[in-house]
């Protein structure tokens, strides 16, 4: 089960069987059914979620009272409040599963002890955080540089499985524009 996790770190640092024998007994499985939240406003993020199965998505709710996803995480990639979990303080975001998902949860503390004890598993973070960053902020240049139609339609050929796995409202809030408009790109109405 912690497989996926292994796999992925090896793509970036080596850890020796002992180390991976650490690693192993401070991470905890959780199955998450769909819709379910892994964290709330308000609450403090003390945990770091690698996705193995399914989808999960952070989001907010706007001053409009509308969800507004502002991140997605699939296989093999992570999710949590950075800010919550770095400051120990309130989240301003939700983190809830878009599908059934099978997640390795490493709690803030845990981590913490594993940096020190398996120093390499430092520069494995720092290059995902990197990683991490960088999409966000080419997401940003794109919400400010391309109209609607432009950002559906490069999102979709960057990941077209993606587009059919989140439901439609979901996905149109993340590329910033109303379900109703995703429907007439989709229907090429526009």
């Amino acid at each position: 089960m912690f497989t996926p996790l292994f796999d992925h770190i090896q793509k970036f640092v080596t850890l020796e069987p002992s180390e991976i024998d650490l690693l192993q007994s401070c991470l905890k499985l959780a199955k998450i059914k769909k819709k379910e939240h892994l964290l709330q406003e308000g609450q403090v993020c003390n945990t770091i979620y690698f996705i193995t199965k399914g989808c999960a998505r952070q989001y907010i709710i706007n001053s409009k009272g509308t969800e507004q996803t502002l991140q997605f995480a699939i296989e093999n990639w992570w999710i949590t409040d950075y800010l919550s979990y770095h400051n120990t303080t309130p989240s301003h975001f939700y983190i809830q599963t878009v599908e059934n998902c099978e997640l390795i949860a490493i709690e803030k503390n845990t981590l913490e002890s594993l940096l020190i004890e398996i120093p390499k598993l430092e520069r494995y973070f720092r290059i995902v955080s990197q990683k991490s960053f960088g999409a966000a902020q080419m997401r940003i240049k794109f919400l400010f540089t391309m109209s609607a139609e432009e950002r559906y339609h490069h999102f979709n050929n960057l990941n077209p499985d993606f587009v059919q796995r989140v439901p439609q409202y979901m996905l149109a809030s993340y590329l910033d524009f109303s379900a109703e408009f995703m429907s007439k790109i989709r229907a090429g109405k526009v």
